[in-house]
């Protein structure tokens, strides 16, 4: 008796290209390199960040609480820059930390290598290493700025994590010291002053009073300080050194 067969088509298998990379989600837990290739497919999405192989997606930011105090604390840290040369910052740049941890802080200061820092840009575009100072606009106290974050920076090294607390009203500045970060408390004018950026000073209150004349004002009396001085011709030496 015959038998007729009946042919069976099979699918061809998929290629690593063609199989549609996933969304990112709140809470998802990944390595460092599977984060970025993830991220990196989806270009809607505009800030996560990786912490302690968690994946954190901040809420769509609002102006009073998230917009003005970063764009002003920006317009402080920029000055400072443009008036310090070997100094660089940069606004929500992607940062490598290690293989748990690539942030996405705010701002930042850094030195580069050849001011003696340990931050470079990589060859993909992306800053890697400690900065020396991180500033981070946060809601309030129980967010992961000041719990999962803050001890990911301590850990790293980042001598200087300021962080803007919008809803609660007030500017925490910490400085490490023994691999732990102690608030540092203004003078008796009020003024919060740079540890590792000599003549970074910031009159909180104005900062926190969106009054941005008098943050410049008293951040112009540290950049004609003494102390700013010598680190300028420190800084110029080095880039000379490195040459």
């Amino acid at each position: 008796m015959a038998v007729s067969a009946v042919e069976r088509t099979s699918t061809p298998p998929t290629t690593e290209e063609e199989t549609p990379v996933p969304p990112l989600n709140n809470g998802d837990r990944l390595t460092r390199a599977e984060f970025e290739r993830i991220y990196a497919a989806h270009p809607e999405i505009k800030k996560a960040e990786l912490i302690e192989g968690v994946v954190y997606m901040p809420s769509p930011a609002r102006h009073r609480e998230h917009g003005k105090p970063h764009f002003h604390s920006i317009g402080w840290l920029c000055l400072y820059s443009a008036s310090t040369p070997g100094v660089e910052g940069s606004d929500n740049a992607t940062l490598r930390l290690d293989f748990e941890n690539e942030p996405q802080p705010d701002a930042l200061l850094f030195l580069p290598p050849e001011c003696g820092g340990a931050v470079r840009v990589g060859e993909d575009g992306y800053l890697e290493g400690t900065p020396e100072l991180i500033l981070e606009v946060s809601a309030s106290s129980a967010s992961y700025d000041l719990n999962q974050k803050k001890r990911v920076y301590a850990r790293s090294g980042v001598p200087e994590y300021i962080v803007y607390l919008a809803y609660e009203q007030r500017v925490t500045w910490f400085v490490l010291r023994d691999g732990v970060y102690v608030e540092q408390q203004p003078d008796g004018e009020g003024i919060l002053k740079g540890a590792r950026f000599p003549g970074l000073w910031l009159l909180q209150d104005a900062l926190l009073a969106g009054d941005l004349s008098g943050v410049f004002e008293t951040l112009q009396q540290g950049l004609k300080s003494e102390e700013q001085k010598r680190f300028c011709a420190a800084l110029a030496q080095r880039r000379k050194e490195a040459k």
